[in-house]
């Protein structure tokens, strides 16, 4: 496909990927007020017009491989991070969901109210020490109320198909909350690549690993686990 045809088709997924945020921003005002996991299947099934709407325009189809795996528990999803599509795909994925993300995030108009209303736990990532004791704080009370946890252990998107050291705050998270961990691997930058805007046909593939129990190991070496089966994956 042409450069000039990407881009095209780019601009009008775009075009419908603002009208959705919008559209899903002001319905915040409608559904504010309902418990959270009923404000998280209002607000995701947005997350699901946005692939349906990235399929139509660039040509991005989504195959998913071991649904079975999900536990019917609350549990620590680790995955890789590529691009911005799985920031939207897992919340729906895993809904009821809370994803660790920068605090930043947040001041993005209208696209930060849902952010914060879906009760993302957002994090400065100047203050390690201080992201870390937020995590393990709030994130054991989502788990306590079976709502998972999403953290991308790598810290930030990793253009490469190979994955970046994970980081310890997911499994001492699993740990303390004594529930387990889902691996799970996709190659989302080969469709929806980091640092660019245009999007590349193509299927994403995610994998979703069986659990990690938590009871047997510390953290450094449940993270070990877990970055070993996320990098073998695809």
């Amino acid at each position: 496909m042409s450069k000039i045809c990407q881009a095209i088709r780019a601009v009008f997924f775009y075009i419908g990927l603002v009208s959705l945020v919008l559209l899903m921003s002001l319905s915040v005002c409608l559904v504010g007020f309902f418990p959270l996991r009923y404000r998280q299947l209002c607000l995701t099934y947005g997350n699901k017009l946005i692939m349906a709407w990235l399929r139509i325009t660039c040509g991005v189809k989504v195959k998913v491989v071991g649904l079975e795996n999900i536990p019917d528990q609350a549990c620590v999803v680790l995955s890789n991070h590529q691009s911005t599509w799985e920031t939207f795909f897992l919340q729906h994925l895993f809904v009821p969901a809370s994803v660790i993300l920068k605090r930043e995030l947040l001041w993005i108009p209208f696209f930060g109210w849902g952010l914060y209303v879906m009760r993302a736990i957002a994090i400065k990532r100047s203050k390690p020490a201080g992201a870390i004791r937020q995590v393990l704080k709030q994130g054991k009370q989502r788990l306590s109320r079976g709502i998972n946890v999403i953290i991308f252990p790598e810290g930030t998107r990793v253009r490469s198909q190979q994955v970046a050291t994970f980081m310890t705050s997911g499994a001492a998270l699993a740990k303390t909350a004594a529930v387990p961990i889902l691996p799970v691997r996709h190659n989302a930058g080969q469709c929806w690549p980091a640092g660019s805007w245009l999007k590349t046909p193509g299927t994403i593939t995610i994998v979703i690993g069986p659990t990690i129990a938590t009871d047997t190991h510390n953290p450094r070496e449940l993270t070990k686990i877990a970055e070993q089966w996320v990098a073998k994956a695809l």
